[in-house]
């Protein structure tokens, strides 16, 4: 294909991508099959790969993530994103109202849900999507235009091409995607965000935008910030604009003029809060028009001409008829209420986590007692603590032997969990089968909770490594299992074994051990033999890794079962080596921090430079930096490393040192 049928082609596939995009993502009426979708981004993929030059910041294919940040910069607001004003009773709504008339003749609101995320703002010029930013404190936040990118609902490119247009809308993570997230951080022993906001918010300040693709956020814009080249007179106008621009717009925003009206729209809105898939925390009234707007004006802090009407939390109190104990993955033993069904954000509520015996001290819990839960973000239930105690029966306390296995339980210092001491635990065996066969580690597709729980109650799989001794025959002996369910699960298995390192470094399951650390010691170290022959001060040399961590790996890795299941997980063919995308080892081991503008690279062209040489590229100095690639305007980072006497180098010495 020559330059001129691909550009063609790339403009076609461009315009067929946004389109489903939007389909998808903003009408939720998508058209076509995620594999047509898929197939034609592979097609624009190989098109930018052989022409880079047609390749665009605003290409469909650049919502997938690129690389990681390092930091992020900052952002000044040209205007303002200011809060509102809460108000909590229809009587400070009314007094709102009353206000408003008295000053504006026949006044006109717009009445709509407040959704419950991060607000943030986007700034289009010429029609191109330039630069996503946090609120902040309001008049300055942060660039995190590489992760809003990965929201799927945020046009790219807008059929007007406005000099500018900024929006401002709230990113929310979707209550589906949020209960997947816990149930994965929980599964990884991680502590889960607390309510969906929290979860948003963190995922939309990861520095590795493909972190946040994976985390399926979403957006509803719901005001114009700036504009210019367009002129409105109302705030309806603005958001019917937006939804004409591909925006996917605060839903049921309602117009009206009288207080009814408004108390009316609050309580419906109110009735299906908990239906809803994302939340809410309130209801926002503005006045329509922006001209009476400026005839209000604001104070220091919010605009007169609104205020949000928040939902009180919903609470209930009930009966807590038992403490349960569970063990999990790691081995840690988690008390768990059951108390008498209550209905809490539109579902039927039983049972909540108490968390460990700090907690259930601190709140003096007993079997028993009347106790105050609610869902934390309307999702997860939690209890609060004693309404009314019984003033009867024994204080909880949490058994010194684990209830699966009975070997004692112990609690290590410094943590406030309970643990099972006997790594040959069932409840942590499944676990264990469990999370290795997850998406973060060896991603075996197939052999999902259930399926797991299925083939270890067989006893078909007791240990990590026999999940790779089990053969077809053996799968069509189970129930719910036929020719082809069984060979697709052989065949994921074995395609399991060619996994890189990093995956099954995370599956073993060592404590703190995630997906990025367990890249970090494949960089540093390179295969399974090293990594086991490494000592903890190796291992703490690593950016990334302080000294108890790298003691608890350390001592992880030659604990006997490790090192047997280790030696178990070869024999059968899983893969134990690390494959470096690199084009030499020149720069192995060295680590590199990058400052100032280099002569004729980029910063990120550098970064993958060294990094594709062996190198590693960090944000700041420290004593264990190898290098500072220095280039004009250096700041702070030269001062540092001259001060600790850190080796400066320029483009030049830097480009020599990979020739030799």
């Amino acid at each position: 294909m020559d330059i001129i049928n691909a550009k063609k082609r790339a403009g076609e596939l461009t315009e067929l991508l946004n389109y489903h995009n939007k389909k998808y993502y903003v009408d939720d009426s998508p058209e076509i099959e995620d594999y047509e979708y898929d197939a034609l981004m592979r097609e624009l993929r190989a098109i930018e790969e052989e022409f880079p030059e047609l390749k665009s910041p605003s290409s469909p294919t650049q919502r997938v993530g690129g690389a990681p940040v390092s930091s992020f910069k900052k952002v000044t607001h040209a205007v303002q994103m200011g809060s509102l004003q809460d108000v909590f009773s229809f009587t400070e709504v009314k007094e709102f109202f009353d206000r408003i008339s008295s000053s504006v003749d026949y006044p006109y609101f717009t009445v709509e849900p407040k959704i419950d995320g991060l607000s943030c703002s986007l700034e289009y010029r010429d029609g191109v999507l330039t630069v996503g930013s946090t609120r902040g404190d309001g008049f300055v936040g942060e660039d995190v235009t590489h992760n809003i990118k990965t929201v799927g609902s945020i046009p790219l490119e807008l059929p007007d091409r406005l000099p500018l247009l900024e929006v401002r809308g709230e990113v929310y993570m979707p209550k589906s995607v949020f209960e997947k997230l816990t149930d994965e951080m929980e599964l990884n022993s991680e502590t889960p965000f607390k309510n969906p906001r929290n979860a948003a918010a963190g995922s939309l300040r990861q520095k590795d935008p493909k972190i946040a693709a994976k985390r399926k956020l979403d957006i509803f814009c719901f005001n114009i910030q700036r504009v210019e080249g367009k002129q409105f007179t109302s705030h309806k106008e603005t958001l019917d604009y937006l939804k004409s621009q591909g925006f996917k717009v605060i839903p049921k925003y309602t117009l009206v003029n009288t207080f009814e009206e408004i108390e009316r729209c609050i309580e419906e809105i109110g009735s299906t809060r908990f239906e809803l898939p994302y939340d809410i925390d309130g209801v926002v009234i503005k006045l329509d028009s922006l001209s009476d707007r400026e005839q209000i004006g604001a104070t220091a802090k919010v605009p007169r001409w609104a205020v949000a009407y928040k939902f009180p939390p919903e609470e209930k109190t009930t009966r807590l008829l038992d403490i349960e104990v569970n063990v999990g993955r790691t081995g840690a033993i988690t008390p768990v209420a059951v108390f008498d069904t209550v209905l809490l954000a539109g579902t039927s509520v039983s049972r909540a986590t108490l968390h460990n015996q700090d907690f259930i001290d601190e709140r003096g819990i007993r079997i028993g007692d009347m106790i105050t839960v609610r869902k934390a973000g309307d999702i997860i239930p939690e209890v609060l603590g004693v309404k009314e105690p019984t003033g009867s029966g024994e204080p909880f306390r949490l058994p010194e032997t684990c209830p699966v296995c009975g070997a004692s339980a112990i609690r290590d210092e410094g943590e406030s969990a309970l643990r099972c001491s006997n790594i040959d635990c069932p409840a942590q065996v499944l676990r264990r089968i469990i999370y290795f066969a997850s998406k973060p580690a060896m991603n075996i597709d197939g052999l999902g909770p259930e399926k797991a729980k299925a083939l270890y109650e067989s006893g078909l799989i007791r240990s990590v490594s026999d999940i790779y001794r089990i053969s077809e025959d053996d799968l069509l002996k189970l129930e719910g299992y036929k020719k082809k369910s069984a060979e697709n699960l052989i065949n994921a298995i074995e395609n399991s074994k060619s996994n890189s390192l990093d995956r099954l470094l995370c599956g073993l399951g060592i404590k703190n051990i995630g997906s990025a650390s367990a890249k970090l010691l494949c960089d540093r170290l390179g295969d399974m033999e090293s990594i086991l022959s490494a000592s903890s001060e190796d291992i703490a040399a690593i950016d990334g890794f302080g000294d108890t961590t790298a003691e608890y790996v350390y001592r992880s890795l030659k604990e006997p079962h490790m090192k047997k299941l280790i030696a178990e997980l070869k024999e059968l063919g899983v893969n134990m080596s690390y494959e470096r995308n690199a084009l030499s080892e020149t720069l192995k081991g060295k680590s590199f921090v990058i400052t100032g503008t280099l002569p004729s690279l980029k910063r990120d062209e550098a970064q993958a430079l060294i990094e594709r040489h062996g190198g590693t590229v960090k944000s700041s100095v420290s004593k264990k930096t190898d290098f500072v690639l220095a280039g004009e305007d250096a700041g702070s980072k030269l001062t540092k490393a001259r001060e600790l006497g850190i080796k400066v180098i320029d483009e030049a010495e830097l480009l020599s040192i990979i020739e030799e």
